[in-house]
């Protein structure tokens, strides 16, 4: 990196040791775990919703009942109308993973289980940037000029929050049945949809409400099954929809819901990863073998950092249509030419990004030089996909909360994506600035720890100074960093794949269930810069007289020394990887920081 692209504020990493809670810490032993799998498991939980059992052996037994989401059997009785009259029926979905996902299983089983032809059901998807998020306008205008038109519309993933042009819909005669994941308004559901089947509903009894928006459509899906046997329309054959839990495992990992103490999140992924290594479906055999013959089996890193990102990058830079085909592609080679297109995109993202990036990174020294505990940044000739993943790396930097804007379609509007750090509830934190400042916030929405919001140019100081405050309001007197939390030190003659073996028990790792990250001290034994661009550091670290290789990618930008030589003495920050060559595997440390020791 050159002086001039320098951050004139830096902040350096800091490892912590997670906090190991006690009484959990002896329910794991008790429960059998050893020791490492008791120390992993008390250092991300306290109190988990779920047992033990649940969390470390994951099964379908632990999903509940469907008809415990309020509005479902009144949903799933108007699909089961619906499939009965011949009608034709509108899947509007989000445009992310999640809203993919969703969509193939609603398609999948209104078509293939449910016997609805495909001419009779109609996709419709929004453009993230020329159509914006949820039920907007050009959705409810396409949906208008169909012909013929749906008389029902089910959305998916969205649609909470979109009470005006459901209200547009339902006038039109079409009724509106939204399953969705995400916060709701203040002032409740939409009351024009005929259903809101939402389990962060306040009235909703569903016992875990972190559930991502493909798993309400799988389990209302499964519960319009239930009443169309009950009606005696389909046979108690009917196959049951559980083949389909490997769209949700990808939705679900992707969407980056809790993989902590949900019981259900947990088995829905162990029991979707079991399905796609199966390779039944040609998109996952595709992946494979873009992938590499080393890369199988697949798990929830497979997805989170392989399938995700290509499936949103044709969201964030084109329509989203050719995800859709890919993950519904009935053979190989129609499979692996969608695949070709989402790579395509995949590779400009990253390039529009690592601009972007840099951009961003300039802009908030002003604000960081000031002391300012929240990030926010205007990117002129920034591209409105790439906000999130952009924020993200400003606050892997400087460990603040984030807002990347960029211009919206609208004249005079801006979009944008925030991203938090532990301890600061985005969603909640908007809520406020709204309160502080209607004016400057007409458009927000979100989670915990993501959100986007639209708002007039021209409020953008508002905007900075409301939500300056709804977060520091939050904070208190904490203090901001880039934060590594670390499970510990690992003995160096135990570490072998029988370790590895050991931590993989526990699996699947994913938000607020981070894979284990250990540290310490190595001496280099070799050390050299590999990958096209040169940028990776491959090295062999020495400790207790066993040599372990290493792999730390990114370690450098382009065209930079190496930071380390042999014979260094240092302090990393690790996990545990299989490293597979040619049928063959070996342990390989990948290195997230390193510092002298």
């Amino acid at each position: 990196m050159s002086d001039a692209q320098t951050p004139a504020v830096t902040l350096a990493r800091q490892l912590k040791r997670r906090a190991c809670h006690p009484d959990l810490y002896q329910q794991a032993l008790s429960a059998g775990l050893t020791e490492l799998q008791a120390r992993v498991l008390a250092g991300r939980l306290s109190s988990p919703r779920a047992p033990i059992e649940a969390l470390v052996r994951p099964g379908l037994k632990y999903i509940h009942h469907p008809e415990k989401l309020r509005d479902a059997r009144l949903a799933a009785e108007r699909i089961a109308q619906a499939v009965s009259a011949g009608e034709h029926i509108g899947i509007l979905t989000d445009y992310d993973v999640d809203g993919i996902t969703s969509h193939v299983v609603i398609l999948r089983t209104l078509n293939e289980l449910f016997g609805v032809p495909r001419e009779r059901l109609h996709s419709l998807i929004g453009h993230r940037i020329h159509d914006g998020y949820g039920i907007s306008q050009p959705l409810v205008e396409r949906t208008l000029a169909l012909s013929p038109r749906p008389g029902l519309v089910i959305s998916a993933d969205c649609g909470s929050s979109d009470e005006p042009r459901i209200a547009q819909l339902a006038r039109a005669g079409i009724d509106v049945v939204v399953t969705d994941h995400h916060a709701l308004p203040v002032e409740g559901p939409p009351p024009s949809a005929l259903a809101v089947v939402n389990p962060s509903r306040s009235d909703c009894s569903y016992p875990d409400a972190t559930i991502a928006g493909c798993m309400v459509s799988w389990l209302l899906m499964s519960l319009a099954r239930a009443v169309l046997i009950e009606q005696g329309i389909l046979g108690s054959d009917t196959p049951k929809l559980s083949p389909w839990l490997s769209y949700v495992a990808l939705g679900t990992v992707a969407d980056c819901v809790s993989l902590g103490d949900s019981a259900i999140n947990r088995a829905v992924v162990t029991q979707g990863l079991s399905l796609i290594n199966r390779m039944g479906a040609p998109c996952w055999r595709m992946m494979a073998e873009r992938l590499g013959a080393d890369s199988t089996p697949f798990d929830a890193e497979t997805l989170a950092f392989q399938m995700g990102p290509r499936i949103n990058a044709r969201s964030r830079l084109d329509d989203p249509y050719a995800a859709l085909h890919f993950m519904l592609a009935d053979n190989d080679t129609v499979a692996r030419r969608y695949l070709d297109l989402l790579d395509q995109d995949n590779q400009a993202r990253k390039a529009i990004e690592q601009t972007m990036v840099e951009t961003a990174r300039a802009q908030v020294q002003p604000a960081l030089m000031a002391g300012a505990r929240v990030l926010v940044t205007f990117l002129e000739q920034g591209h409105p996909g790439v906000q999130g993943i952009v924020a993200s790396r400003l606050v892997q930097a400087w460990g603040r909360p984030t807002f990347v804007l960029t211009p919206a379609e609208e004249d005079g509007m801006l979009t944008g994506s925030g991203r938090s750090v532990e301890g600061v509830h985005l969603r909640d934190a908007l809520q406020r600035a709204f309160a502080l400042a209607p004016d400057a916030l007409p458009r927000f929405g979100g989670h915990g720890g993501a959100a986007g919001i639209g708002l007039a140019r021209e409020q953008l100081g508002a905007f900075e100074t409301a939500i300056a405050q709804a977060i520091e309001e939050q904070l208190g007197e904490r203090e901001l960093y880039p934060l590594l939390l670390t499970d510990g030190e690992l003995d160096a003659s135990c570490m072998g794949l029988a370790l590895l073996d050991e931590l993989e028990a526990l699996a699947p790792y994913g938000r607020e269930f981070d894979p284990p990250l250990f540290e310490g001290v190595f001496q280099v034994d070799m050390a050299r810069l590999v990958g096209s661009e040169g940028n990776h550091l491959m090295l062999t670290l020495e400790a207790g007289r066993q040599l372990t290789r290493a792999i730390w990618f990114r370690a450098v930008d382009p065209g930079d020394p190496s930071p380390v030589s042999e014979g260094d003495q240092v302090r990393c920050a690790f996990k545990l990887s299989r490293n597979r060559y040619r049928g063959r595997e070996s342990l390989q440390l990948m290195i997230e920081h390193l510092e002298p020791a």
